[in-house]
């Protein structure tokens, strides 16, 4: 019996997302948060850990130990945890400020759409290799279901990566449609796959 084919198309983002992606303003934020934070050298897994959580917030770095983002309802509880963290479990000190009025705002803007620019560029790439990885198997003519299926995790991957990068991108970065018209080109890419596929199988 021939599996059905499971959508692979870019997913739809979900109406909290919509609702956190219309306080984008096209980098006009609503406010500021700024983490001032200091913890101890010993051990520089602690250091590491604040990087992380950081990062995976969308925060950037103004100098050594100073990060800002956009205020939104979001980063603020994530910034209050963090810094909760710092303070009671890691042993430093922390301080975060909210601010609506930042001299040179412009630039900290540009900095932080530049982050997301660099995040969607990354998936970009992927997205090449994708379709190499694809197209070699369209050479070889090599239509199985374990290429079929480790395809379709490679593109969900990416999809998942990029919902990552959408919600840390409060400022609507430049590069984000492209990577949005990049998965579509992925998800068609499957298709045409999954279709020889399913030919190879009922011809067999």
């Amino acid at each position: 019996m021939t599996p059905s084919p499971r959508s692979t198309g870019p997913r739809t983002p979900s109406r909290r997302a919509r609702d956190e992606g219309a306080e984008r303003s096209g980098g006009s934020p609503q406010g500021w948060l700024i983490l001032i934070y200091r913890v101890p050298s010993e051990p520089t897994r602690l250091r590491a850990a604040v990087w992380r959580r950081l990062k995976n917030l969308g925060a950037v770095y103004l100098q050594s130990s100073v990060a800002a983002m956009p205020k939104n309802a979001q980063s603020e509880r994530a910034l209050r945890g963090l810094r909760n963290d710092i303070v009671e479990t890691m042993g430093g000190t922390a301080f975060l400020v909210t601010t609506t009025s930042v001299a040179g705002e412009d630039e900290l803007v540009a900095v932080f759409n530049a982050a997301r620019d660099d995040e969607y560029e990354e998936i970009l790439d992927k997205c090449e290799d994708f379709h190499t990885e694809v197209d070699k198997e369209f050479a070889k003519k090599h239509f199985t279901y374990g290429e079929l299926e480790e395809n379709e995790e490679d593109l969900h991957k990416l999809q998942g990566w990029f919902a990552k990068v959408v919600a840390r991108d409060a400022l609507g970065a430049s590069k984000r449609q492209a990577v949005e018209e990049a998965l579509v080109g992925c998800a068609d890419a499957l298709e045409k796959f999954a279709a020889e596929v399913y030919a190879a199988d009922t011809n067999s």
